[in-house]
This record gives structure tokens, sequence and C-alpha cells, in this order.
């Protein structure tokens, strides 16, 4: 176990959209940014196929391939990326100290957090199998694939009402696969997907298996009441039952919502920690998409340079 002590100026903790785009601000601002990809380098983006939602693209980009292009343009301006894993923070004075899983104790000045969600699995072999191939949990980065087609979500909060509703308006059918007799959604929710005309929702209703060798062809259901199953003619399964922020480590010391979602001063990246940001998926469940994660990014590191600047630090 080391036992090493590092400074470091503007520390960024994770490596999706957000994460890259605060490196490239805070490089090029002479911050000298290190930072730690995390478990999964590039984020949710490394399991997406193709994204034609991200300005910049014209004909649209495959997931990894965008992230490795943001990640060379942070190592363009001298970005230091580690591909390790932060296991511990104190944030109890005006150095914030965090550890490393080979046991570096950093010292920072400024700490930008954008550690992203991760959605929520059923957990069937199927859904694995299927990923990318029919199988997603956003519809907004992928419903433009099925436009026409018939489609089943999965979920019964706002996000699945959410979801379910958006598709409504380019799927000629929506099933709804609800594991009780009601929605946990708000009445409002609730009330524009049951008036919605090809929207249909299946009560009592569970996944029993996605089926398909190469892609999705249908989903196999079961009423839980009475045990029968349903196969329904989809192309596409989308999984709306919530995402999890990866916001663990930093528990005890950062204002959080109930998920775990990171608190943020409305309009800003500020945390109730003073020099600690977060930015994209970590505080961001509203719209949990890869540009707005970017812009959020952004302001981390404008607000991180503030802040440096502020201390007299840089």
């Amino acid at each position: 176990m080391s036992s090493e002590i590092e400074k470091v100026l503007c520390l960024i903790i994770g490596s999706g959209p957000a994460g890259y785009t605060a490196a490239i601000y805070a490089a090029r601002a002479n911050m000298k940014p290190v930072i730690y990809t995390g478990l999964e380098p590039g984020g949710q983006l490394m399991i997406t196929t193709d994204v034609e939602n991200y300005p910049g693209y014209p004909d649209g980009v495959q997931g990894p391939a965008m992230m490795d292009d943001f990640k060379k343009q942070a190592e363009r301006f001298e970005t230091d990326v580690r591909y390790e894993i932060i296991t511990k923070v104190d944030f109890t004075g005006p150095v914030h100290k965090v550890w490393t899983e080979g046991g570096t104790e950093i010292h920072a000045d400024s700490i930008v957090i954008s550690t992203g969600a991760s959605a929520q699995w059923l957990g069937i072999d199927s859904e694995k199998r299927l990923m990318n191939m029919g199988v997603s949990a956003c519809a907004v980065c992928d419903g433009f694939f099925f436009k026409g087609q018939e489609v089943a979500v999965v979920g019964g909060g706002d996000t699945a009402c959410e979801e379910a509703s958006y598709l409504s308006k380019l799927c000629p059918k929506v099933h709804m696969i609800v594991r009780r007799d009601e929605f946990r959604a708000s009445k409002i929710m609730q009330e524009r997907v049951l008036k919605t005309e090809n929207i249909i929702v299946h009560w009592f209703s569970e996944t029993d298996e996605i089926l398909g060798d190469t892609e999705v062809t249908g989903v196999r259901i079961y009423n839980n009441k009475t045990n029968e199953k349903t196969v329904l003619p989809v192309t596409g399964f989308f999984v709306a039952i919530g995402h999890k922020p990866s916001t663990d480590i930093f528990k005890g010391w950062i204002d959080m919502d109930d998920v775990g979602y990171i608190k943020t001063v409305p309009g800003t990246s500020k945390t109730n920690i003073k020099g600690v940001f977060a930015s994209g998926d970590a505080q961001d469940n509203v719209y949990r998409q890869a540009v707005t994660a970017a812009g959020t990014g952004c302001m981390a590191a404008l607000d991180a340079e503030r802040y440096l600047t502020e201390m007299g630090i840089i």
C-alpha cells in the first residue's frame, strides 16, 4: 500500500461526456486537471452503439468512438488521464482528500464529480444478450430507430410513462408492462398515458423473456395473478425502472436526494462543499443526455476556475 501524497489543482472523478468536457475546459485554463476514469471509462456511452443526436456528428457515431474522441481532445491539452478508481474521500477541510484503489492519497484544491449513473436492469439473460440489438434504457436516445414499429416499455413510474409517451409519437403501438394494478407515476403522467390510444397497458405483468437471436422479435410476459403467458410482437424493448447514480463514496459529505443524485445550487455546479462541483448524470435525474452532461461538465470547470481564482490559488 502506497503512502504517497500528491497535490492536484483540479481533480476530476469520472470520465463520461461530463468528465472529459470538464477536463478540456480545465486544461485550457491551465488548471492541470487529473482525471480518474473509474470502473467504466467513458461511462454509459461505452455500451451504446449508434449515437445520432449529438451535435457535430452528421452521420452518427458509435458511443465508444465518440468517447475516444472526447478523451483525445482532453489529452491534447495535457489532461492526465488515469485508469483507476477513487475509493474514499475526506472533505473536512479546505484541501479535499481522496484515496485511489492503489492507496495514493491526493490533496485536491478543487474537485469535479462526474461519476454518472447506471440504468437499472431486470437482470434476465435475454436482456443482456440483446443489449443494443433492440433492448435499450433510453427512448429519447434510441426511439427514432424504432419509428413505425411496435415496442414495449417495462416500468410503472414517471420515467416509464415519459418513455411510453415519447415512443407513442413514433410508434403505432406501445405496450407498457406494469407489475402491479396501478402506476407509481404522478397523476398527470398517469392520465397522459391512459388517454393515449396507442399505449396499451398490461397490468399485473412481468417480463418472462425477450425473444430473438440477433435482434428483438418479441417479448413473452406473464400475468403474476393468473400465470398466463402472452407474446407481444415487438422489435424494441425499453427498460424504464430507474437509474442509480454512482455517488456512494460521497455519501455523508455531499448533499443528495433520496435516490443519490447530488444536489447542486440551481444554475451552477456547486455542491454544499466549497470547491467540490458536480456534473453529468451524477446530478441530473431529468435529462440524462450526453449533450447535457457535456454542458454541465463545462459549467463545473468554469465554476472550479472561478473558485480557485477567488481563493488565490491560481
